[in-house]
């Protein structure tokens, strides 16, 4: 009998166990699971180039901003493009420069600092030609600029408050479309999500282009 009851007990707490871990399994933690680590995000697209990317020194002068600070000298005024050379930290820099003949936003009368486009060499970095746009306001983030010539355009990739050519190896024929060119039009957005169009004259940009080019082999 003794025996008879034995495997009954037995029998139970097996068959009561069989239905407690799928119950259990079902009840919430009191302590929660770690959480997964998210993956990293791919780094965004960059263009092709391997030097860094001319960032201008913080200053209300354009020019002096390109040369990182320092007064440069003036090559040439040409048309609506000046010319500038200059050596901050011992390397040489080389530009043409000029400022928006129109500026809109949209809603209009937006404040926003001065705007400016340049194209730089910099032959200890072996880049020639590159061209940067100020825009004078932070850009938003993860959006692209444009910027126009004739009925071509180009996009550009945008960082704070600056844009280059987003895919790098656009701009040689960007820039040979400006120095035949008449316009040229950027439009971006900023963070607060207004809407600008600057429009650059491009009347002298060739004959910048020439001068920094004998300065900067």
């Amino acid at each position: 009998m003794r025996t008879h009851r034995r495997r009954r007990l037995l029998l139970s707490l097996i068959v009561a166990s069989a239905f407690a871990v799928p119950a259990s399994a079902q009840q919430p933690s009191d302590t929660a699971p770690p959480a997964a680590t998210p993956p990293t995000p791919p780094a965004a697209s960059a263009p092709a180039k391997k030097p860094p990317k001319h960032k201008p020194a913080a200053t209300s002068d354009p020019a002096i901003a390109v040369a990182g600070g320092t007064k440069p000298t003036l090559l040439g005024q040409y048309g609506d493009w000046g010319a500038y050379m200059a050596s901050p930290g011992g390397k040489k820099i080389c530009f043409a420069i000029a400022k928006p003949t129109n500026s809109e936003t949209n809603p209009p009368g937006r404040p926003r600092n001065p705007s400016y486009m340049f194209i730089s060499s910099r032959p200890a970095d072996k880049v020639n030609n590159e061209v940067s746009v100020i825009i004078g306001y932070p850009f938003k983030p993860s959006t692209d600029a444009t910027l126009a010539v004739g009925s071509t355009s180009y996009d550009l990739f945008t960082q704070q408050d600056g844009a280059w050519i987003k895919n790098a190896a656009d701009e040689p024929n960007l820039v040979e479309a400006m120095r035949a060119g008449q316009n040229a039009v950027v439009r971006g957005v900023s963070v607060k999500g207004t809407h600008s169009t600057d429009i650059f004259s491009l009347k002298g940009l060739a004959q910048a282009l020439d001068r920094t080019g004998q300065d900067c082999k």
